[in-house]
């Protein structure tokens, strides 16, 4: 990984595409699907990548599927099949589909944390399901009723109790909250965290957690997404956020610039325009490389390479303190 030699970081030099982007589409997938997009990412034992996706199939309706490559780039090898369908049956808030994982590994329990977009008639939910191999998994249901969305779960435990970063729907503002459970599926003590500027800011009227926050020495770095609505529709773009170890209403600093934005042809244009959504990152044996693997234009799978380090350098450079004290 390059090191900037600079004394200012520029923003745009924080995530750098791969060059043969976007890594999946639909023409990759074994069995027709409309698209693919929004991936949950996690590096296995093995070395082995492995990014369950949001597959949405000529129906409309989404699913998940993996796919596993030796080296996290090409070579992908994709389940023959849906890895993790819809079970409306069973569990009535997927009637409409399961979107947008999230993944986290939990040492404690040795098992994989599955945060998804249970999409319901009533609108989207949180729903967590556990793996440890994603061949197999157990639902855990409904963690956040709707309406409620891009979730993800702390690889440890904060206070005795484990920690759920969620996006409840708003009007007129979206903002991103944190809620506790000391078993993984009894949920409470809400509190904001982060959120929604008001007025032409890059991040105004609804935010929501990009992939699950990464544990560094001087906090929690979350990667935060933005929806902003402009003349001539919505556009979807990427900042930092530092919390504290606790990760309670503290937080230390967030950026007062988008950092990443659909700039190339395959983010501009597809199903839904202007979008870059990642869902899903994998580290490098170093701790800092970062590949950050995202859905853009809900059409199509891509990633970008990145320092932690310097992101980190950036948003103390870049940022401000979060000073809001509305809702608690």
């Amino acid at each position: 990984m390059w090191i900037m030699q600079s004394e200012q970081l520029n923003e745009t030099m924080l995530l750098v595409r791969y060059e043969n982007n976007p890594i999946l589409t639909a023409a990759d997938w074994p069995y027709p699907i409309n698209s693919v997009f929004n991936p949950g990412a996690v590096k296995l034992a093995d070395g082995t990548t492995l990014l369950l996706a949001r597959v949405e199939g000529r129906s409309g309706i989404s699913h998940l599927c993996a796919a596993r490559s030796a080296n996290g780039i090409d070579d992908w090898d994709i389940d023959s099949q849906p890895t993790l369908k819809p079970d409306p049956a069973n569990y009535p808030e997927e009637i409409w589909g399961i979107e947008d994982p999230r993944i986290t590994y939990l040492s404690e329990i040795e098992r994989y944390a599955v945060t998804y977009t249970a999409y319901s008639q009533a609108g989207p939910g949180v729903s967590i399901a556990l793996t440890s191999d994603f061949v197999h998994f157990e639902r855990l249901g409904l963690a956040m009723p709707p309406i409620n969305k891009d979730a993800a779960i702390l690889p440890r435990k904060v206070n005795g109790r484990w920690a759920l970063i969620h996006r409840p729907i708003g009007v007129p503002h979206s903002h991103i909250w944190i809620s506790f459970s000391p078993d993984l599926e009894h949920w409470g003590d809400p509190r904001l965290i982060l959120h929604a500027r008001s007025g032409p800011w890059w991040d105004a009227g609804k935010i929501g957690l990009s992939p699950p926050p990464i544990e560094t020495s001087e906090g929690w770095l979350m990667l935060y997404h933005s929806v902003r609505q402009t003349g001539s529709g919505l556009i979807y773009r990427m900042g930092l956020a530092l919390f504290d170890l606790g990760c309670h209403k503290n937080c230390l600093l967030r950026s007062n610039v988008w950092i990443f934005g659909p700039e190339e042809e395959y983010e501009r244009r597809g199903d839904v325009g202007n979008v870059v959504f990642p869902c899903g990152y994998t580290l490098a044996e170093d701790g800092d490389t970062i590949r950050l693997f995202y859905g853009s234009a809900d059409t199509s799978i891509a990633m970008a390479t990145g320092s932690v380090q310097q992101m980190l350098t950036w948003l103390h450079q870049n940022g401000q303190r979060e000073s809001w004290t509305g809702i608690v």
